[in-house]
């Protein structure tokens, strides 16, 4: 096989895949960690008004509404928590096949899978942009997948044990 010649479709060679997720509406917003952030907490707070909507109507929330908020509260930190994993697949991915010595790809369907080695100066180019752009990302969204968890794990802690 040719290897000054890249015989990956362009869509799946890992450069063109980390131009399109990073153009991509949703996978864009890990970008800067203050978006993130910002918008991770409309959709908490929108999952929030949800939750206690839904909430509103059991019966066992009638005699506290303290523990109907708490509950409402801390579960509704589910969102922020699904968004956040999905983004954070997204870009390990992405950063996988960037940092990779190899590329997988499919030239007409999923039963034709070939790999590729990359030539030298690719791999260094893709590593670069693995290491400058894609890793901070994901870095961020362990942050942030971190501060959810023990905010979600609190939260049943407190619910669980407290009597209020």
């Amino acid at each position: 096989m040719n290897e000054s010649k890249c015989p990956v479709p362009r869509e799946q060679q890992p450069t063109n895949e980390f131009i399109e997720l990073s153009k991509s509406k949703i996978f864009s917003w890990p970008k800067t960690k203050k978006s993130l952030i910002l918008v991770l907490i409309k959709f908490w707070v929108g999952a929030f008004i949800v939750f206690l909507v839904i909430s509103s109507g059991s019966v066992y929330f009638k005699t506290s509404i303290l523990r109907y908020i708490v509950l409402s509260f801390f579960s509704s930190l589910s969102i922020p928590l699904l968004i956040s994993i999905k983004l954070y697949l997204g870009w390990n991915h992405i950063f996988k096949r960037l940092i990779s010595e190899k590329i997988e790809y499919e030239e007409s369907g999923w039963y034709d899978g070939q790999v590729w080695k990359k030539p030298l100066a690719l791999k260094e180019k893709e590593s670069l942009i693995a290491s400058i752009e894609v890793k901070p990302i994901l870095k961020n969204l362990i942050q942030i997948l971190s501060i959810i968890s023990v905010l979600a794990l609190s939260g049943i802690l407190i619910f669980q044990y407290n009597k209020f």
